[in-house]
């Protein structure tokens, strides 16, 4: 039996208005979701899941509160979006002022100063010292769209290289590039053309296979089977998000980038999840000195509005003709108000190393456990982006019915847990990083009395 009170607490912090403890006030769902979700079942499409069956009334720095009134701990940051807390004071103040200004102009028609400042912020913090451009779009998947027809025209290629694994989103173009089956590409087919897969270096399943080898088992497989003069660009995720934060071994990403770079091949990183301090460095390629030509970001960017962006090589991205890139809602004002508040808090705050000091704990704990547990076949990541691969006991065989378990009941404890893997047996963990130490220490507390229970 899960315990699921609160350990006294006089005087709980609060952050953005919200009480940072867990409190179950109501059975989960509670009635008030339970009534939200019959009308979410009557109104939405079914095609539009939810992981947790509660509704959010608020959410603040490691918390979130539902319509019951239950405050939940978040392990989730709305999939890496909330990195610098639900409702961070400078980006909702930032919001205020720019909806009092003005709404939208669209800026293809009549731009505006937040635009330009976002993507000079861009230009500035993304890898390497050469000049830079910037186009903004409004998701992950529509970014990565961009940054392919930029590497094609540049290049006049093709040909697009990813890896076993990936995922880069949910238009017919990204689905090609995303290569777990159900539920992103099950009965949406056909795909776009011209997308092929190379094997990816993941330590955990590659028994001594290092990162310069797995390189060059990628290459040889990219030279043989499609040819570098037909290759546009190469996209990875420099660690996987939904293919199981899949970290590669060291020497991996430096050794593709330089292929690229000899045969006239765009590097794109696709850094949606892992951008903005989530790694333990402003973006995951920092942390082995890798200098993509195209990085590709938006979840954490914009504080939780939509906003994402395509920043890269000046002579690639001005290659594109003008009207070429852009969109109706691309770089809405009030995306880049709040985007250009959730950099100055990144900054100001410190939360680059405070994402290292979320893994310090989280993997002290968590190898602890994994010690006691041969169900973990293993814990990685990196910063506050952290994960647990979970395989029956003494292999490497994935097992999806505890994932699925374990997150079930942590669910139920008041802790918000998500799942992830080509195989669906990986527990991953993105807190965001205004979360106090005491709630990690609970949540994870709570994970460990989850995992003894399934015993």
């Amino acid at each position: 039996m899960i315990d699921q009170t609160v350990a006294p607490d006089a005087r709980p912090a609060t952050v953005s208005g919200v009480e940072q403890r867990r409190a179950l006030v109501t059975e989960l769902p509670g009635p008030r979701s339970r009534a939200l979700m019959e009308r979410k079942s009557a109104a939405v499409a079914a095609g539009v899941g939810t992981t947790m069956p509660v509704f959010a009334a608020q959410a603040g720095g490691g918390v979130v509160v539902d319509v019951d009134g239950n405050h939940l701990i978040d392990l989730g940051s709305g999939i890496a979006v909330t990195t610098v807390g639900n409702s961070a004071p400078r980006v909702v103040q930032a919001v205020q002022d720019q909806v009092a200004a003005f709404t939208h102009t669209c800026f293809m028609v009549t731009p505006y100063e937040g635009y330009v400042a976002v993507a000079e912020a861009l230009n500035r913090l993304t890898p390497g010292d050469h000049a830079k451009r910037t186009a903004l779009f409004n998701s992950g998947a529509e970014a990565v769209e961009n940054a392919v027809k930029v590497a094609r025209v540049a290049t006049g290629k093709d040909a697009v290289v990813v890896f076993d694994h990936a995922y880069h989103g949910r238009t017919n173009l990204t689905m090609a590039m995303t290569a777990k089956n159900m539920p992103y590409k099950h009965g949406f087919g056909p795909f776009a053309s011209e997308v092929y897969r190379a094997p990816l270096s993941y330590p955990f399943r590659d028994g001594t296979l290092d990162g310069p080898a797995a390189a060059a088992r990628a290459i040889e497989h990219v030279e043989s089977q499609v040819g570098a003069t037909n290759l546009a660009a190469v996209v990875i995720e420099p660690i996987q998000g939904e293919g199981g934060f899949i970290t590669p071994a060291p020497g991996f990403l430096p050794a593709l980038a330089a292929w690229c770079r000899d045969n006239d091949v765009v590097f794109v990183a696709d850094e949606v999840q892992t951008g903005f301090a989530r790694t333990g460095d402003m973006f995951a390629c920092d942390h082995e000195g890798v200098v993509p030509d195209l990085v590709v970001t938006a979840k954490g960017i914009g504080g939780g509005l939509p906003l994402s962006a395509v920043t890269g090589r000046a002579e690639l991205m001005d290659t594109v003709h003008a009207g070429g890139l852009g969109g109706t809602y691309g770089g809405n004002p009030l995306a880049c108000a709040a985007a250009l508040a959730a950099i100055e808090t990144i900054e100001a705050d410190g939360l680059v190393e405070r994402a290292r000091e979320v893994e310090r704990l989280m993997k002290d704990r968590l190898h602890r456990l994994a010690a006691d547990d041969a169900r973990i076949g293993e814990v990685r990541g990196r910063g506050a982006m952290i994960a647990v691969e979970l395989v029956l006991p003494g292999t490497t065989t994935p097992d999806a019915a505890l994932t699925k378990e374990v997150a079930a009941a942590a669910h139920r404890a008041g802790v918000i847990v998500l799942t992830c893997g080509t195989h669906g047996n990986v527990l991953r963990f993105l807190p965001p990083l205004a979360i106090p130490d005491e709630l990690l220490h609970e949540g994870l507390d709570i994970l460990a009395d989850v995992l003894a229970s399934t015993r």
